[in-house]
Formats: structure tokens, C-alpha cells, sequence
């Protein structure tokens, strides 16, 4: 298919909702080369099959997951008009790296260069899937994470792990990441054992300046703080301007069941809630990539609005 006759991406309506959803492709694995890393890095890439100046999420996967995960939101997102590239970051149970492996360490650090190694190779996974060369749209990239992924992304969103001594880490903000959504991102407050045991997850969200949205459930309980649900909530609370948080009410760490079909580890499943984090975060995408397009404002105005909302939504 020649791209200069390819429609372009589909614009929200008036109400904020967008057409149709469009046929998707998908190419996986596409290997990149990693030196250095043990392991080449393997690469999903789902694009819808028309359309150009397609936007690019680059998504970090949970603990454990793989680039076969997320089917929900990455199907949905390519359906809607962006390239999803998605990783297998060294922590995913198909490479059943053992903790005693000499990378288990750094693996934090691997993921936010996994991310970066993406970035760095679009042309070469642009042509690794027919049809795509020409289409993607280099100014417009997002970077979405969920749980563990959340935490990466936060990173180059601009968030700095803390030093033992209260010094923060190094920069890792990426300027080609216009926009980023935080899916399950863990705050502050670790426990004693916590810290000791993942102590570049005690990060600082002062210096996260680039605009982003969070989305917490407001039944999520995590064993790496004393503190409730609203752990979930510091990288809104704790950033500078220029975020949203999206609270889903009865929503535990998989939102619904945002990690696949029918995963058996969701404990909250919930179809409505899942498709309620596909039109939020799409919508609030396109917003941020087209200032002019009303899909934010109208997802908003439709949770609000509704009988029986799934959740609320504020901004700074």
C-alpha cells in the first residue's frame, strides 16, 4: 500500500468518540540487537493497517508480563490510531532469569534503556512490519507503563530515584517523550524490607515535569507500604503541574483486567472498568498530541456525567 494514499488518523467526533475501529497489524518478534544486555530485545509492533502520521506508544510491561500481554489496551490503541511497540523486558517469565543472575540488580535500569533502545530504532522497526514504512509520526510519542512499566516510564517522564544518603539519581528524562500514562504506579513510603530489597523504587516525582496521566484504583493494596490505595496516587499528588488523575472506584492493581483476556491473576475483573481505561487513556492521548481534538474533555464530561460512574477524574 502506497502511505501518500492511506486516510489519515481517524479525528474524534463531536462528542469525543472516534470512528470505527481500524483493522490491526501486528509483527512480533522484531529482535534489536542489545550489547551488553544478555539477551537481544524482542519487540511486538501493532499498528493499524491504514492511516499515516501515526503516533507511537512505546508501553512497558508489569512484572513478570511479556510483549504478548496487554492485548486489551495495545489492540485498542492500534485500532484507534497509534503504533503500540511493546518489549520483553529481562524480568518477563519467558526469560526465567534467576535471581541469582548478575543483571537482576540493574534490571530497572535495563528496562529504561529497553524503552530508549526502542526509540532509537524506529526506522529499523518501522520496516520490520509490512505496509508500516513512511507512516509513523516521529513528534508524537508516548510512553504508557503499567505497575512495574509504570515505575520505568515515571523515569523518563522525569522522576529521579532517591540515594541512601537523600541525593537524587541520575537523569533518565527521554525529550522524545512528549507524554506518558501511569498505569498502577507505585508512590513513596516503602517499607523497611522494601527498600532494602528494591531501593530504586524509592523515587522522587518533583523533577516529573513532562505532562502525564495517572490512573489508580481505589481498592489497590500493595505489600511494599503501610499505606492504602492512595500510594498509587503520589506521582499525581507529588509532580508539578501538568497531570491528570483518573481514580476507578472498586479498581485493584490490573484495573479491571487491563493485562489480557481472561488473565487469571485478575482479581477484579471487571470488562467495564477495562473498557473504561481504553476510551480515558486514548482519549486523553489524542488531546495531548491534538490540542484541537475533544476527546479529553468529552471522556471527562462522560464519566462524569454517567448514572453510575466507574470513577473520577481531576487535573492540575
Amino acid at each position: 500500500m502506497n502511505p501518500t494514499q492511506t486516510a489519515p488518523v481517524p479525528s474524534s467526533r463531536r462528542d469525543g468518540t472516534v470512528s470505527a475501529p481500524m483493522t490491526v497489524i501486528s509483527a512480533s518478534p522484531v529482535v534489536l540487537a542489545a550489547p551488553g544486555r544478555g539477551e537481544d530485545l524482542q519487540v511486538r509492533v501493532s499498528a493499524p493497517a491504514t492511516g499515516r502520521d501515526l503516533p507511537i506508544i512505546v508501553f512497558s510491561h508489569g512484572n513478570g508480563n511479556s510483549l504478548d500481554g496487554y492485548a486489551p489496551l495495545v489492540e485498542f490503541w492500534a485500532a484507534h490510531g497509534f503504533v503500540v511497540m511493546q518489549p520483553t523486558h529481562l524480568d518477563s517469565r519467558m526469560l526465567g532469569l534467576r535471581p541469582e543472575d548478575p543483571r537482576t540488580p540493574r534490571i530497572w535500569q535495563f528496562r529504561v534503556e529497553d524503552l530508549q533502545r526502542i526509540l532509537d530504532h524506529l526506522d529499523l522497526l518501522e520496516a520490520a512490519v509490512p505496509g508500516l514504512a513512511g507512516r509513523l509520526d516521529r513528534s508524537r510519542i508516548a510512553a504508557v507503563g503499567h505497575s512495574w512499566g509504570a515505575q520505568t516510564v515515571s523515569l523518563l517522564l522525569g522522576a529521579r530515584v532517591l540515594e541512601p544518603g537523600g541525593g537524587l539519581g541520575a537523569d533518565m528524562t527521554d525529550a522524545r517523550i512528549q507524554v506518558g500514562v501511569l498505569l498502577s504506579a507505585g508512590g513513596g513510603d516503602l517499607t523497611p524490607s522494601a527498600a532494602q530489597q528494591y531501593p530504586f523504587m524509592n523515587r522522587s516525582f518533583a523533577q516529573m515535569t513532562t505532562p502525564a496521566l495517572v490512573v489508580a484504583g481505589d481498592k489497590d493494596i500493595s505489600h511494599l507500604t503501610a499505606r492504602g490505595p492512595d500510594w498509587f496516587t503520589d506521582p499525581y499528588f507529588l509532580s508539578p503541574a501538568g497531570k491528570c488523575l483518573v481514580t476507578l472506584f472498586g479498581g485493584e492493581h490490573l484495573l479491571g483486567g487491563i493485562s489480557g483476556f481472561r488473565v487469571t491473576e485478575t482479581s477484579d475483573e471487571n470488562p467495564a472498568r477495562v473498557a473504561a481505561v481504553q476510551q480515558l487513556t486514548g482519549a486523553y492521548l489524542r488531546s495531548a498530541f491534538y490540542p484541537d481534538d475533544p476527546a479529553w474533555p468529552a471522556a471527562q464530561a462522560a464519566l462524569r456525567d454517567s448514572p453510575q460512574p466507574l470513577g473520577k477524574v481531576v487535573c492540575k
